[in-house]
């Protein structure tokens, strides 16, 4: 931020401040978006400047989000998709090149968790699991991370989980998929270091949002819980997002102050 006098800053005694936020004339895409810890990551991305892409399949959530955001000064395009789809990840790459001609921040946070015992967990879980966690995270960053390589710069934050640390009882296929997000952002960091792009885990305790309800979740449950808020998440990101360029950050462990560690 800095102030700038008024032209008549002398004779009136007033001043004009100007904001320039830390991700002004940047580009952010960021999957699962409607709702959570998505949404509030776009929030949390806009009121730094950033023109924010949003994809997620609820296209009314996202219209409601794009107009939020422009009433903080910025502004976002809305690709509706299913982010397990590399037609949604063509999409939304295309749409962020024809609106801003570059991509400077890529956040995979589609995300679901199934909580069942193995013994009741079914190959279709297992499959909706992995390509929502995995496969998602794996399409968008394999389009964006060549034009990034042209830009010789660039963000890649894989939204993981604690559950991507250290394993839980009933939750064996879910945090198979949360290891695969934090191996996957751990692999890449050095491949993509050479070319000055950055890649970082961002991974979280269990968070108040309806992510899991009727899975493993009820809404009384997290309610009642004292899990993290999805803004503290999201200030996170921001982080992760608006380091300087001579640092990264390879991975982020969050807990509630109200929850065991283990």
């Amino acid at each position: 931020m800095y102030i700038a006098a008024t032209k008549n800053h002398y004779k009136n005694h007033k001043i004009k401040i100007i904001m320039a936020g830390k991700l002004t004339g940047k580009v952010a895409i960021i999957t699962g978006a409607s709702a959570g810890i998505g949404r509030a990551s776009a929030i949390a991305l806009a009121e730094e400047g950033a023109h924010i892409i949003i994809t997620a399949r609820r296209g009314d959530r996202l219209h409601e989000l794009v107009a939020e955001i422009k009433k903080l000064g910025s502004d976002a395009t809305v690709v509706v998709g299913d982010a397990r789809e590399e037609s949604t990840a063509l999409a939304t790459v295309k749409a962020a090149l024809a609106v801003t001609g570059k991509i400077d921040i890529l956040l995979n946070n589609t995300g679901m968790g199934i909580y069942k015992n193995l013994v009741d967990t079914s190959l279709e879980d297992y499959d909706t699991m992995m390509d929502t966690n995995m496969r998602s995270g794996f399409l968008f960053t394999r389009h964006v991370v060549p034009e990034m390589i042209k830009q010789k710069s660039g963000t890649i934050l894989m939204l993981s989980s604690m559950a991507g640390v250290y394993g839980f009882a009933g939750e064996a296929v879910y945090c198979s998929t949360k290891f695969a997000q934090v191996g996957f952002a751990q692999a890449l960091d050095r491949e993509l270091r050479p070319h000055g792009i950055k890649v970082g885990a961002i991974c979280p305790g269990g968070v108040k949002t309806e992510f899991a309800i009727g899975t493993g979740r009820t809404q009384e449950g997290v309610d009642q819980s004292g899990m993290l808020e999805a803004e503290d998440v999201a200030s996170a990101v921001l982080l992760a997002c608006t380091q300087s360029s001579n640092s990264r950050i390879i991975e982020i462990q969050m807990r509630t102050m109200a929850e065991a560690l283990a």
